[in-house]
C-alpha cells in the first residue's frame, strides 16, 4: 500500500453479520489480498514451550474469533487505526511441534520476511517461546530494543531440565544475545512465588525493572505509564503480553494462571497510556481456550491486540505527516 492510497479496512458489518464469514483478525483483509500491509498480524500456533498446562496452539484462531466485534474507531485513543494504516491478517507461521530449535528458527524467518516488507509484527501466539526469534528478528532491522514485558512471571530463568528454549526462558536468552536496550527494560504485572531470591537478584542483573501488580494498584496505572514512558524515551519499543498478566477472574484460559493479577481494565489503560512511544512491533502470547469460559480471555486478548494495532497504526500516521 502506498501512502497515498486508502487502507481497506473489516469487512462491512451491516452488510454481513459479524458472526459469518473467515475469522481474521477484526475481519480485516489477508495479506494475500492487500498484497502489502503497514501492520501483519501472525498467528503462531506454537505451544511446545509450555511447563505446566498446554493448549496456546490454540490461541491465535479463538484471539481472531474473539475479535469479530472489533470496530473501526477506537475512542480511547481518539483514532481509526484500520483508516490510518494498512493492518492485515498474514495468517499463520507452521512451526515445527516436536522440535523447539527448528520451531524457533522458523518463527525468526517468517518474523524477517514479514518485517523485510516494512510491516510492523501484530503477533498471536502460542506460547512466550516465540517471543525469542521475533525479538531476534526485529532487533535485526533496529537494533537492540527497548522491551515492555507484561506478565505474572519473569521469565528470565536459565533453562527448565536442562532446555534453553522454553516460555519461561525467552528474555534471558534475548539479553545474553544482546537484542534488548539494557537502558530501557521493564516487567509489568510480576506476582506469585518464585523458586528464590535470586530470580529477582539475576533478572536485576539483566537491566530489568519490575512493576508488581500491586504496585499498579497502588499507584495507579497514570503514574505506572508515566513510569514506563520515561524509561523507554524515544527507543524503538517491542511489547511483549502474556495474557496471564491478568488476574485469572480476567484471564482463565492460560497455561500458569496466578491469582492477584492486573483487571483487563488496567491493562488496556496502561497500554493507551504509551502513546507516543516508537511502537516497532508486539506479541499477545499464552491465550489457551481450552481452559477459557465465554471466550473471557480470549476477549481481553482480542481488545489488548486492538490497542497496541492502534498505537501502532498511529504511530506510522505520525511518521508519513
Amino acid at each position: 500500500m502506498s501512502s497515498s492510497s486508502e487502507p481497506r479496512g473489516p469487512i462491512d458489518s451491516s452488510r454481513v453479520p459479524r458472526f459469518a464469514g473467515p475469522a481474521t483478525f477484526a475481519r480485516l483483509p489477508r495479506l494475500d489480498e492487500v498484497g502489502r500491509t503497514d501492520i501483519a498480524v501472525v498467528g503462531v500456533p506454537f505451544d511446545s514451550g509450555v511447563s505446566y498446562r498446554p493448549g496456546a496452539r490454540f490461541g491465535a484462531n479463538a484471539v481472531r474469533e474473539a475479535s469479530r466485534l472489533l470496530r473501526p474507531y477506537n475512542p480511547a485513543q481518539d483514532a481509526a487505526p484500520f483508516a490510518l494504516a494498512q493492518v492485515a491478517d498474514a495468517g499463520d507461521v507452521a512451526a515445527n511441534p516436536f522440535d523447539i530449535h527448528q520451531a524457533v528458527d522458523t518463527v525468526e524467518a517468517a518474523a524477517r520476511d514479514l518485517l523485510g516488507t516494512g510491516a510492523r509484527l501484530l503477533t498471536l501466539g502460542g506460547d512466550h517461546t516465540i517471543a525469542l526469534p521475533l525479538l531476534r528478528a526485529v532487533a535485526d532491522r533496529h537494533g537492540p530494543v527497548a522491551l515492555l514485558h507484561f506478565d505474572a512471571h519473569l521469565d528470565t530463568w536459565d533453562t527448565y531440565f536442562g532446555a534453553e528454549y522454553t516460555h519461561g526462558t525467552p528474555f534471558r536468552r534475548a539479553a545474553e544475545e544482546g537484542l534488548l536496550d539494557t537502558a530501557a527494560l521493564s516487567h509489568v504485572g510480576i506476582r506469585g512465588p518464585l523458586y528464590g531470591k535470586q530470580d529477582l537478584t539475576e533478572d536485576e542483573k539483566l537491566g530489568f525493572g519490575i512493576v508488581t501488580s500491586a504496585d499498579v494498584l497502588r499507584r495507579g496505572v497514570d503514574e505506572v505509564a508515566q513510569q514506563l514512558r520515561e524509561r523507554i524515551g524515544g527507543r524503538p519499543l517491542y511489547v511483549s503480553i502474556d495474557i496471564d498478566v491478568l488476574d485469572p477472574a480476567h484471564a482463565p484460559g492460560t497455561g500458569t494462571p496466578e491469582a492477584g493479577g492486573l483487571t483487563s481494565r488496567e491493562l488496556l489503560e496502561i497500554l493507551r497510556g504509551l502513546a507516543g512511544c516508537h511502537l516497532v512491533s508486539a506479541d499477545v502470547v499464552e491465550v489457551a481456550p481450552a481452559y477459557d469460559h465465554a471466550e473471557i480471555t480470549a476477549v481481553a486478548a482480542a481488545h489488548t491486540a486492538y490497542e497496541l494495532t492502534t498505537l501502532m497504526a498511529r504511530g506510522i500516521a505520525g511518521e508519513r505527516g
